[in-house]
């Protein structure tokens, strides 16, 4: 007797499932390459934070055993300047991230507005994010060199000033109110640089939300009788909150780890020194991988730590 086979072995894939392999196959090349530039090195970066490896080591040592310990930890945690490096990496990422949005709040609300030439001055703008970043550090450190640098020869003539070396004095002594204040003058310095490089990033963020915001509004608080200062606090910012909030969070993040600018400019002198400029030191200058590794995984942690909070306390939705 001949058995028929099953109904559902006969039916074809339906729309959905072939849909499905579909989706799974266009997502594979994106996930094979997001495991081979992502996932791997940074699995292999933790790998390596737990094995005590030096340059010299690399040769004869075995990356796959489990003689795994915490002294690469030791040595990062321990060290008598990881604290202030890490003191100066926040001072240093939440100061470039705030003064980079205000400037490009400033330079919004500045062309917001037409007049002529508006287009040729927005791009204008655009110029600190687009150039390079090695020929822009160049020049800031010939601006501010204390033998030639053009900040030093003008304040000299116009204002009396002592020759200073911006980039290269930690703190300046400052009087203010009877009160003698040293101001991390070389950090300042790097500060500044970071916001005047970032700021059009964040101008285009909020110049696009503001070209969104109904005239409607302003014009209803114009006939209530609202002046501008009141409009601007009562309408505009409220509106930016949520282009504030994603701004913050993808600056300090991008800050959290910048390397080149601080690099370029001070080379992590002057106070500047920043966690990736030590992990740098530990790679390059004492030949430590493990302790290099260590570092990182700590930067990331630290990275984390702060991301949770400010999505637990400071995330603002959009309405």
């Amino acid at each position: 007797m001949k058995v028929l086979p099953k109904t559902s072995q006969l039916r074809p894939p339906t729309l959905a499932r072939r849909e499905a392999r579909l989706a799974y196959i266009m997502i594979l090349p994106t996930f094979l390459i997001v495991m081979l530039i992502v996932i791997l090195p940074v699995l292999w970066n933790a790998w390596l934070s737990f094995k005590p490896v030096r340059l010299g080591d690399l040769a004869r040592i075995n990356f796959w055993t489990l003689d795994l310990s915490l002294r690469n930890f030791q040595t990062v945690l321990q060290g008598r300047h990881f604290w202030p490096i890490l003191t100066t990496t926040l001072v240093y990422t939440i100061g470039g991230t705030v003064l980079s949005i205000f400037l490009g709040l400033l330079a919004a609300l500045l062309v917001r507005e037409a007049f002529p030439g508006r287009g040729v001055f927005r791009g204008f703008l655009l110029f600190p994010y687009i150039a390079p970043v090695v020929a822009v550090a160049f020049v800031w450190r010939m601006m501010l060199n204390a033998q030639f640098g053009i900040v030093n020869e003008l304040g000299v003539r116009w204002f009396g000033m002592q020759r200073t070396a911006f980039l290269a004095q930690r703190t300046l002594e400052v009087s203010l109110a009877g009160l003698h204040i040293k101001w991390p003058l070389a950090l300042s310095m790097v500060i500044l640089f970071e916001a005047w490089r970032y700021f059009p990033f964040a101008f285009l963020f909020i110049l696009a939300r503001l070209q969104a915001l109904p005239d409607d509004l302003y014009e209803a608080a114009a006939v209530d009788g609202a002046v501008p200062s009141q409009r601007f606090w009562y309408i505009t910012l409220p509106q930016l909150r949520g282009v504030f909030a994603t701004l913050f969070l993808l600056r300090f993040i991008w800050t959290f780890n910048k390397f080149d600018d601080v690099y370029l400019l001070t080379g992590g002198g002057a106070g500047t020194q920043v966690i990736t400029v030590q992990i740098y030191e530990y790679l390059f200058g004492r030949y430590n991988i493990g302790a290099a590794a260590a570092l990182a995984v700590v930067l990331g942690l630290v990275l984390a730590v702060f991301l949770v909070i400010y999505f637990r306390y400071l995330a603002v939705e959009e309405a």
